[in-house]
């Protein structure tokens, strides 16, 4: 199951929370539904080289509380708050509600999945071997203090004529086990060969009940 599954869907509720936290009905959830979708995607297109992580929505009758996790605070608030503010204002202007956003800073963006999935994509799109990327991610990671990391590569690898999928495995990566906290990631690679598929999955220990899951993050008011 845990290999069939999306591993933060499938320990929601248990050490994982929504991405999205707010309760609405009928067509008022799926017009809120789609919102939250539209702000993640203006937030990484206006900010592609932030190292965005992850962004969470929390919603108020009249406000909208956004939450990213970036390894690159700095280039979202930018000088003197400027950068935030615009994306601040451009937000509220899609929206039509007042939007509070606030900025945590991923202390050790060599335990994220996605980051070091995004990683290991740019280096492809150089056209550095994927042998060579994946195993300076994996090296990073287990450095970092991860116990377990896994990378699979998708497509056409070295421009080969045919597409195929390679992976690399160190540590333990116990994706059955619910109290496992597995981090998950996805990136793509565009290449002059067509596109490159990355994932990635981080095990940074067992959550035991009335431990933070989230303790890594610090945060930043934004």
């Amino acid at each position: 199951m845990g290999r069939k599954v999306h591993p933060q869907g499938f320990r929601l509720g248990i050490i994982k929370e929504h991405k999205s936290r707010w309760y609405a009905d009928g067509q008022t959830y799926t017009a809120q539904t789609v919102e939250d979708r539209e702000i993640r995607e203006m937030v990484r297109n206006d900010l592609p080289k932030a190292g965005i992580s992850g962004i969470e929505i929390e919603r108020q009758p009249n406000q909208i509380h956004v939450i990213i996790d970036t390894a690159r605070p700095g280039v979202i608030i930018g000088r003197k708050g400027a950068s935030v503010n615009a994306l601040r204002a451009k937000l509220q202007d899609m929206t039509q509600k007042k939007v509070k956003i606030d900025v945590r800073e991923i202390a050790r963006p060599e335990l994220d999945a996605r980051l070091v999935a995004e990683s290991v994509a740019e280096q492809l799109e150089r056209r550095i071997s994927w042998k060579r990327a994946m195993k300076q991610a994996v090296q990073k990671t287990m450095r970092a203090g991860g116990q377990g990391i896994m990378i699979t590569v998708a497509g056409r690898l070295g421009g080969s004529e045919m597409g195929r999928v390679d992976t690399v495995r160190e540590g333990q990566i116990p994706r059955h086990t619910l109290r496992a906290d597995i981090d998950y990631g996805t990136a793509r690679a565009n290449t002059t060969f067509g596109v490159i598929g990355v994932k990635v999955w981080v095990y940074l220990g067992e959550v035991m009940p009335g431990e933070e899951y989230h303790a890594r993050y610090s945060v930043e008011a934004g």
